[in-house]
């Protein structure tokens, strides 16, 4: 793994939570985008070489909105970039390590993504993403 990528938050209210994290951090966000097959609408902040990714659910049965349901508001998960995603799979699995997805999918800000299970990392969800060529 190259570095953390990005950590993601999952929020209520996108637009009140852009507000916040722009006073947070001195500057607006750069980028906002639906992720349909989640049903989350996603916004985006830099900092430094990682970012911070703001996540609202777009429909009540989206994973962010059950994870606000019974979690509250607050992190949801934290990406690390990877080169070889799908090496990086096989290696976990390997481990032991239970992934939530045995292949890839699409996912925000032009990544191929793939989710390890909370269990397997004391209660974190680990988010492994690729940069799609």
């Amino acid at each position: 793994m190259k570095k953390i990528e990005h950590i993601g938050i999952a929020v209520s209210d996108l637009e009140a939570a852009n507000r916040t994290y722009a006073a947070v951090m001195g500057k607006p966000h750069y980028k906002t985008e639906a992720v349909v097959s989640e049903g989350v609408n996603t916004s985006f902040f830099e900092v430094g070489e990682s970012k911070i990714e703001l996540l609202a659910a777009t429909s009540a049965d989206s994973a962010i909105a059950k994870s606000i349901l019974k979690r509250g508001e607050g992190i949801h998960h934290i990406a690390f970039a990877v080169d070889d995603i799908e090496a990086e799979i096989n290696r976990l699995k390997n481990e032991g390590f239970r992934l939530l997805n045995e292949q890839p999918k699409q996912g925000a800000d032009n990544k191929l993504v793939a989710f390890m299970h909370p269990k397997d990392a004391n209660g974190v969800l680990i988010e492994l993403c690729q940069e799609i060529q």
